[in-house]
């Protein structure tokens, strides 16, 4: 069954922080140690000093997978959110900050030598952050670029240590209705799931983001812990993950149970291949009143094609 909201697509006009004044102001805050708030950004991003994670960051650039720009306007990309556990419009941040994320656990079942749990500070601990700058794409034709810092989704699933019978990793976001309200209506398969492909997981684009503008992860855009995979809609890049089954069996998704002919499992960006509802050929970055080409696999191609040479029978655009 298809369940419609009213999406609030449209922006008003402000234009993307130039990159060279975010990595000026980036630096300042490591040099000098301040926070958010000294620097006159939003509420949502000065509740996130408190991380105990925060002297991670910022941290080292990696411009391997390149370095698009402009980079988008941290006060939009923290306040232009989908966090449907939060409301389905994209006003969600301030209901947003209730979420608590500390203590964090993520667990670990399935498919492994042991099942476990692992605390967030735990994890942090064992693998070295960098910072990559992506593209992201989502379904609704918006796009931005922004400063994500994590790690390698390929070093988690090392960490996890699956047999050699997982095909797949299915990710759940948190289940908490007394403050993620939208969770109470059983209309949706609540919780959150998604999951990709082993192959797809430990590709070396597939990303594990935990900070954003060298910062922790504001609780608006998924915090503490989630996925990024700029080559597929934004939809599949699940948010504040609390476990993880490796299994041989392919996870069905939150999007796909509600209207699998709309939202696959794959979710390769497509300009070629339209929803069935709109055009996918272009896109609207944020905080831009101008519509730009998409590119196949969100320009990605390079790196993650050969995933899908086996695979052209599969919905790969959907």
């Amino acid at each position: 069954m298809l369940i419609k909201r009213t999406r609030g697509w449209e922006i008003g006009e402000n234009k993307a922080t130039p990159e060279g004044i975010y990595l000026k102001r980036r630096e300042l805050v490591a040099a000098m140690g301040l926070g958010a708030l000294a620097l006159g950004l939003p509420s949502v991003a000065a509740a996130d000093t408190k991380d105990p994670s925060a002297s991670l960051y910022p941290a080292k650039r990696n411009d391997r997978y390149g370095a698009p720009k402009p980079i988008a306007e941290e006060r939009r990309v923290t306040t232009y959110n989908n966090f449907y556990e939060f409301g389905f419009d994209k006003s969600i941040w301030r209901d947003a900050q209730k979420l608590e994320v500390r203590p964090w656990t993520i667990k670990v079942s399935g498919m492994v030598e042991k099942p476990f749990e692992i605390a967030i500070d735990d994890l942090l601990a064992r693998v070295p952050l960098e910072e990559r700058v992506y593209r992201h794409r989502c379904v609704e034709t918006w796009s931005m670029i922004v400063p994500w810092t994590g790690f390698p989704m390929r070093s988690l699933v090392e960490i996890c240590k699956p047999t050699g019978g997982a095909k797949y990793v299915a990710m759940k976001t948190l289940s908490k209705p007394s403050v993620m309200h939208e969770e109470r209506d059983l209309a949706y398969p609540w919780p959150y799931t998604e999951g990709l492909a082993i192959d797809e997981a430990t590709n070396e684009l597939a990303f594990i983001a935990t900070g954003l503008y060298g910062k922790p992860m504001p609780k608006p855009n998924g915090a503490p812990i989630r996925l990024v995979t700029p080559w597929k809609y934004g939809f599949k890049s699940i948010k504040s993950i609390v476990s993880l089954e490796f299994t041989d069996k392919r996870p069905v998704s939150f999007w796909e149970a509600l209207q699998a002919s709309e939202y696959g499992f794959w979710a390769n960006v497509n300009p070629q291949v339209p929803h069935p509802r709109w055009s996918q050929a272009t896109e609207k970055p944020l905080g831009s009143d101008e519509r730009i080409p998409t590119q196949l696999y969100n320009g990605y191609g390079e790196f993650v094609a050969s995933l899908y040479t086996d695979r052209k029978a599969e919905k790969l655009y959907m």
